[in-house]
């Protein structure tokens, strides 16, 4: 696919052509020759097949994981996150070992790979955050807490102009990637003054199924917000916010 130049951006058709309009800006590509009805049914496309399968598989489990932190997810604006957790998720689909070509799943692959990723591509929790924390998972309890050690806000975050106040922000979830279904809990600190006044703050705690035998994953993140007269607002709409999977448990 080409991307378009020109002062005249063009949108539809022309001979095997199309133009049209992404959120990448206004791009070109050639129109396949290819019968539909062929990639569904002959042997020469079995491949391609297998990858759309593999692929789909990986965009119901980035639906799923959308779905379970939800509630987190609100507070992080990244127009590709999308995009990102499915091509992570691809990652993991193929790294199933179990099923054949074309079957495999996420539930199967690596989940540990998940471990690292970032729901906002623009703001990085290793970039943001610099006080260690540490997250801690008891399946017989069903509880994860994840505890940041004591920090002064103005030194160990990297906030926006604008800043006045911070929070942090953990959720745990037991995922069911065959059944499509989750369980978990969402906790978040106090707001917290953006200055030189160090902080100690009480762990969060998020409750998940005891003794589930499922994959835990837990996300963790900052959040970013400005007083104004005496009301707290998210700071451009949440486009600084830091979220990411800081720990992805699998009962063995």
């Amino acid at each position: 696919m080409a991307r378009q130049k020109g002062i005249i951006p063009l949108e539809g058709t022309i001979g095997n052509i199309t133009f049209l309009k992404t959120r990448d800006g206004y791009l070109a590509k050639e129109k396949s020759s290819i019968p539909a009805s062929r990639m569904y049914t002959d042997p020469a496309f079995a491949r391609t097949r297998e990858n759309w399968s593999e692929f789909g598989n990986a965009g119901k489990g980035a639906k799923l994981i959308r779905a379970t932190f939800n509630q987190a997810l609100r507070l992080v604006k990244d127009r590709r996150l999308t995009g990102n957790l499915v091509k992570m998720l691809v990652r993991v689909v193929q790294s199933d070992t179990v099923h054949e070509r074309g079957q495999r799943r996420v539930s199967a692959g690596n989940l540990s790979l998940l471990e690292g990723f970032e729901f906002n591509s623009g703001s990085r929790l290793d970039q943001v955050l610099y006080a260690p924390y540490t997250v801690t998972v008891d399946r017989a309890e069903g509880e994860v807490s994840v505890s940041v050690s004591p920090f002064v806000p103005a030194q160990a975050v990297i906030a926006p102009g604008g800043t006045t106040h911070c929070r942090v922000i953990a959720a745990a979830a037991a995922v069911d990637f065959e059944a499509g279904s989750y369980s978990g809990s969402l906790d978040q600190s106090a707001d917290v003054p953006y200055d030189q006044q160090p902080v100690t703050l009480p762990a969060l705690s998020c409750n998940v199924p005891a003794e589930s035998t499922l994959p835990l994953l837990v996300v963790f993140g900052v959040q970013f917000m400005q007083e104004v007269n005496g009301s707290m607002y998210p700071l451009q709409n949440g486009a600084f916010n830091a979220l990411a999977v800081v720990k992805v448990d699998v009962d063995v």
